[in-house]
């Protein structure tokens, strides 16, 4: 293992946040958490044959890095960047690519020996809650569970579209299509107040599979109607009952990786090793939806989790990922190390 970072005044850090709306970059010091300066390439970083597509995302962050740094610093000597911490989606499952090239790569081109690849939950996690142990539901397009006591990780859903992510955005959006067809066809079930929406959102309704199907981007345009079923909600339902399922989908997410706590419907209580309540956070554009899916899932966490404390998210994932660069080049990192979920690279911290 690299010797630990000692960050001096002139030590920066940067943070990464890569997700389905593109690539975000902070730059910050090691000794402050705000952010000095951050930017944005829009365009998402591109999944291959290897997963996350390593050159890709190299192509776009290196220029945003050096952008960057020059608009902070000016004229002044290059800055010394003492850590990196990436946070990405599918990393987890599709980041072999990003943890085999990207060591050698922000070495050879920026300097930097001290590494953190992360999952987009992890960096949720970090960005919500900091390194205090607790619970975090990401909730967008789809979406995951992560809880930790900050020995080790523990992890619900984030399966995908068409294996999980219950409750996510994709997952409402296609129940409240369901119940639009439903209503379509004359089955049970049916919203007629969905089905005008998708056809205001869509057109007809016989044209949706052709729509939906070829589609890459099916998440999120499945998602993009979750907001319908939102605002269909108070007077309809059908949709609110869409609703209170996906709050019960994520409450139960939350409860099985909430630290000291058993699957839900075991009894057991959700406290911390004083007996505290142990908090639970919140993250992600899912939850701008608001009182109609925030009510019932208040209601769900009250139940499944009677001795958790919902807590607000501190912060997003960005900030998330320039917390773990500071904390590691301060030699501080505390949040569990797994080889797919949090991959260190050189640094002092133990981590876990």
């Amino acid at each position: 293992m690299a010797a630990a970072v000692t960050p001096g005044a002139g030590a920066y850090v940067i943070g990464v946040d890569s997700g389905g709306s593109g690539l975000r970059v902070a730059l910050g010091t090691a000794g402050t958490s705000a952010p000095v300066a951050t930017t944005v390439c829009a365009e998402p970083v591109r999944t291959g044959p290897d997963g996350i597509d390593a050159d890709h995302f190299l192509a776009q962050l290196l220029p945003a890095v050096k952008r960057l740094t020059r608009d902070a610093l000016g004229a002044r000597a290059p800055a010394r960047i003492a850590a990196v911490a990436v946070g990405a989606a599918g990393m987890a499952t599709l980041g072999d690519h990003l943890r085999a090239r990207l060591p050698k790569a922000l070495a050879t081109s920026l300097g930097v020996r001290a590494l953190v690849l992360a999952a987009d939950g992890v960096t949720a996690y970090a960005g919500a809650l900091g390194q205090r142990p607790g619970a975090v539901v990401a909730g967008g397009t789809g979406m995951i569970a992560l809880g930790t006591d900050l020995g080790e990780w523990r992890r619900a859903d984030g399966w995908g579209h068409l294996l999980g992510d219950s409750g996510g955005g994709a997952w409402i959006g296609r129940e409240g299509l369901d119940a639009a067809l439903r209503a379509h066809d004359g089955r049970r079930g049916g919203s007629p107040a969905l089905l005008e929406r998708l056809r205001a959102v869509f057109g007809p309704a016989t044209g949706l599979p052709g729509l939906l199907y070829p589609r890459a981007d099916r998440p999120a345009l499945l998602a993009s109607f979750a907001p319908e079923v939102a605002a269909c909600a108070q007077e309809d339902p059908v949709a609110r009952s869409v609703l209170r399922r996906a709050a019960a989908h994520i409450a139960e997410a939350a409860a099985a990786v909430c630290p000291g706590t058993g699957f839900p419907g075991t009894g057991e209580r959700a406290t911390g090793p004083g007996g505290e309540p142990v908090e639970v956070a919140l993250t992600g554009g899912l939850f701008r939806m608001g009182e109609p899916l925030l009510a019932p899932l208040r209601e769900e966490l009250g139940r499944q989790l009677t001795h958790a404390a919902l807590v607000p998210a501190a912060g997003d994932p960005l900030a998330g990922s320039l917390l773990l660069a500071r904390a590691l080049a301060r030699s501080d990192l505390r949040l569990p190390r797994h080889p797919t979920l949090l991959h260190v690279v050189g640094g002092g911290s133990d981590g876990g």
